[in-house]
């Protein structure tokens, strides 16, 4: 069963709660995804180590419910 996108910003925002997120379904069938995630948290973190972080927050549902995510990533300006 496919993740809607208020679950993908809950999971997001419950690891990073500073986070400013924005979810996109790029196919209309609920398993393709772009997100943009602006968090101070990745502040000295490698654009790896910051896709990692929101990897993580998803607790493991990348290439089971949700299967592509497009992640752009960046510290509030």
């Amino acid at each position: 069963m496919p993740m809607d996108a208020a679950e993908i910003e809950s999971l997001i925002k419950k690891a990073l709660p500073d986070a400013e997120v924005d979810i996109r379904d790029l196919a209309g069938d609920g398993d393709h995804y772009a997100a943009t995630v602006i968090s101070e948290a990745f502040r000295g973190k490698s654009r790896v180590q910051q896709h990692q972080m929101v990897y993580e927050a998803l607790k493991g549902n990348m290439g089971g419910e949700l299967h592509a995510l497009a992640l752009t990533t960046s510290v509030p300006e």
